[in-house]
């Protein structure tokens, strides 16, 4: 059996080490809008796991399966599911390869470009869908929603939908680029 060295104490910084200029950058507010936005996301996320706790997909497969059922025809690009999604085309690949092998999601080539393909909803994905609806909603509902009044819940949804477009500007649904896969502009 192998023993576990434990470190020697470490003496923390002291504050007084810090000028005022570096406490007051570390007081900014733009850290703690971004600390507790964080923060919600991942206790959100962490919350939702523990609620579906293996009855449902979580995770990136439901992001994914969520996005498909949500769009037109239950198909995207899968460019923009990459982006909507934030994962790396690769990451997205074997993600899809994954539901595909499950049946829950197919490959769709697009007709008049042979560089564009879909990801597409299947039948067999639309029910594993509508089956986690009710337990997504009510861990959705006791972790977010439903703890905010209304006209709160309003604003926080316009707020987030403002960054998302600064940070993710292909996130938003359907093409990044704003174009079919056949190249005409969308609607």
């Amino acid at each position: 059996m192998t023993s576990t060295s434990v470190p020697e104490p470490v003496e923390p910084a002291a504050p007084s080490r810090l000028s005022a200029e570096t406490r007051e950058r570390l007081a900014d507010p733009r850290f703690t809008a971004a600390g507790l936005l964080f923060e919600a996301a991942d206790g959100l996320r962490d919350a939702i796991s523990e609620a579906i706790d293996g009855s449902a997909p979580a995770g990136a497969e439901m992001q994914v399966l969520m996005r498909l059922a949500r769009s037109p025809g239950t198909r995207l690009r899968l460019a923009d599911l990459a982006s909507q999604v934030a994962m790396s085309a690769s990451g997205l690949t074997r993600l899809i390869d994954r539901l595909e092998r499950d049946g829950l999601v197919q490959r769709s080539a697009c007709p008049t470009d042979r560089r564009g393909a879909f990801a597409v909803l299947t039948d067999e994905g639309l029910a594993v869908i509508t089956d986690s609806l009710d337990v997504h909603l009510a861990a959705i509902t006791a972790s977010f929603t439903g703890v905010l009044p209304p006209d709160e819940l309003e604003e926080l949804l316009r707020s987030l939908r403002t960054v998302r477009d600064v940070v993710r500007p292909g996130a938003s649904a359907g093409t990044a680029d704003g174009r079919s896969c056949e190249g005409e502009p969308r609607d």
